[in-house]
């Protein structure tokens, strides 16, 4: 076994910590569904979890079983599960955990499509409190009796709000209240959840994991930060064993097996050749974000800038403390009178495109897209100005970005 202190290295060697015959450097793609025994007796004894191994492909392969142990391992949790996506991870935990009569906390400041979800997990009879996590205080004041879970993102996207993430930690610790984060935009690389005592992690493995915009993937930690005893939504069915396992198990009984949304052993392999180069494109994607907003912050034409690492940014010391980067988002507003669109369609290096954590700078007006359902009311709530622009800053070279912004900038 190679012991290895380093984020890329213990990703790169990973496979190689596995046992396969012929010792694979990356491990193999298991394309088959189902998985024979030789005696009946096996068989049984993994549909009754007494012994481990394969019994269907849509909760488990070998290759999804490798990329899990991967993201746990980055996470330093205690158990992983990948999903086809990472809403798909997002919703599955929700539907398995929570139930009808339930009080979830969320931070107002969520991702257009889980801020869908969460109205979505109303018509299911779950209550739902949005919040300004930026701030400890109003997530306390918005505990109920009947309140299971608080969930909140790292740096909300697309106006970079950074939550309360230490203060929440404690809190739910001592109020024995799940602590759900997304850590998408972050990325392990940046930050670990765990280390402010999160229950459960999600991470959207499209972006930052694999790296390259060319599959989709999602994935939920287990962090063995949370006492599953005191959780009351667990089925005595899996109130057995190891109570740091029993939410894994609900999610991948209830989740993968009963409802999909299974990771394909391709979707997964391509995502953890992709993972081997997490810290390098964060290295190159962070400094450009950071040399991009500092030029944006300067420009005449620029209303705001978003982007923790500005020393104006309201969270800017918490973003300091906390992250070993201060990630490849950011967001600017246009001063009134200019078109969004007008400027990014003269940005010749821009990819006027939605997604985040590509190697290339992706771009699109907000107000306009994705979060277009949401309406102006809800938009403003949420700090999304009609004005706003987000990008996902790639790992081009950093003067070719800044003149290209600036070429785009002076048409205007």
């Amino acid at each position: 076994m190679i012991k290895l202190k380093g984020f890329t290295s213990n990703i790169v060697h990973h496979d190689r910590q596995l046992d396969y015959n012929d010792n694979p450097i990356h491990t193999p793609i298991y394309n088959s569904v189902p998985y024979g025994y030789k005696k009946t007796q096996d068989l049984m004894d993994v549909f009754q979890g007494k012994a481990s191994g394969q019994s269907y492909a849509r909760q488990s392969t070998p290759t999804t079983e490798s990329l899990q142990s991967m993201v746990t391992q980055a996470e330093s949790g205690l158990d992983s599960l990948v999903f086809a996506t990472g809403m798909g991870a997002i919703s599955a935990t929700f539907l398995s955990l929570l139930k009808q009569g339930d009080h979830l906390i969320a931070s107002r400041y969520l991702f257009g499509n889980s801020y869908s979800f969460i109205n979505t997990l109303q018509n299911f009879g779950v209550e739902i409190t949005l919040v300004d996590a930026t701030d400890v205080n109003e997530v306390m004041a918005a505990k109920q009796d009947n309140t299971l879970m608080v969930f909140v993102e790292t740096i909300a996207n697309p106006g970079t709000q950074i939550v309360d993430l230490e203060a929440i930690g404690d809190w739910c610790e001592q109020q024995k209240l799940v602590y759900f984060v997304d850590n998408t935009m972050t990325s392990p690389y940046l930050f670990q959840p765990v280390k402010v005592k999160a229950s459960l992690v999600v991470n959207s493995l499209s972006k930052y994991f694999c790296g390259h915009g060319t599959v989709l993937g999602g994935a939920v930690t287990e962090t063995g930060q949370y006492d599953w005893t005191d959780y009351p939504n667990i089925f005595e069915a899996y109130r057995k064993g190891d109570p740091s396992k029993w939410s894994m198990k609900q999610i991948k009984k209830k989740s993968l097996r009963d409802m999909g949304g299974s990771l394909s052993s391709d979707a997964a392999y391509q995502i953890a050749v992709g993972a081997e180069t997490m810290a390098l494109r964060m290295d190159r994607s962070c400094a450009n974000a950071f040399a991009l907003a500092q030029m944006l912050d300067a420009h005449d034409k620029v209303e705001a800038v978003y982007y923790p690492g500005l020393a104006s940014h309201p969270q800017h010391d918490k973003a300091s403390k906390l992250f070993k980067h201060y990630g490849s988002i950011l967001s600017f507003d246009l001063k009134e009178g200019y078109d969004c669109a007008e400027l990014l369609d003269a940005i010749e290096i821009v990819v006027n495109a939605t997604h985040l954590g590509d190697n290339r700078t992706l771009a699109l007006p907000m107000a306009s897209t994705i979060f277009y359902e949401m309406g102006a009311e809800n938009r403003a709530k949420s700090g999304i100005s009609e004005q706003m622009i987000r990008c996902s800053i790639g790992i081009e070279d950093t003067d070719d970005l800044l003149a290209s912004f600036k070429a785009g900038l002076e048409t205007l």
